[in-house]
C-alpha cells in the first residue's frame, strides 16, 4: 500500500486500518515478550550455578571542599582540583594572583583580625 492510496480512502476505512494494525501489532508484541520471557529464563537455569563476577564499589572520597571564589560572582567556587575554570584563568591573566581568591578558613580570618587588634593595640602603646 503506497501513500496514494492512503489520502484516497475516507475517514472510516482509515480507522478500521488503524484498529487492524493496532491489533496485529499488539498481538506481536505479546507474541516476542513471551518468546524474550522463555529464552530469559533458559538463560537463568543454564547460569545458576555459575557466580557472576561483581564490580566492586568504588571507595567513598571525602568531600573536596572549595578553596578558590570567583569575586564577581561569590557563587562560583574552585577547589583547585582540575583544569582551571575560565574565570580563574581570565583573572590570572589580566594579573591577579591565585590566592587573591583563596577563601580563608574562619580560624585563618579570626587570627588575622586579631593580629590586627594587636598590631592597633601596640601602635597606641607607642
Amino acid at each position: 500500500m503506497n501513500g496514494n492510496e492512503l489520502k484516497l480512502m475516507s475517514v472510516d476505512e482509515l480507522w478500521t486500518l488503524h484498529e487492524e494494525v493496532s491489533s496485529v501489532l499488539a498481538t506481536r508484541l505479546t507474541e516476542q515478550k513471551t518468546m524474550l520471557e522463555k529464552r530469559l529464563r533458559q538463560l537463568q537455569l543454564k547460569f545458576k550455578g555459575v557466580k557472576v563476577r561483581r564490580q566492586r564499589a568504588r571507595r567513598p572520597y571525602p568531600q573536596v571542599f572549595p578553596k578558590y571564589r570567583n569575586p564577581a560572582q561569590p557563587a562560583e567556587t574552585w577547589s583547585g582540583r582540575g583544569k582551571q575554570p575560565r574565570w580563574v584563568v581570565a583573572l590570572l591573566r589580566s594579573g591577579k594572583q591565585l590566592d587573591d581568591f583563596r577563601i580563608r578558613s574562619s580560624s585563618a580570618r579570626a587570627r588575622q583580625s586579631r593580629d590586627g587588634r594587636k598590631a592597633a593595640h601596640a601602635e597606641r602603646r607607642a
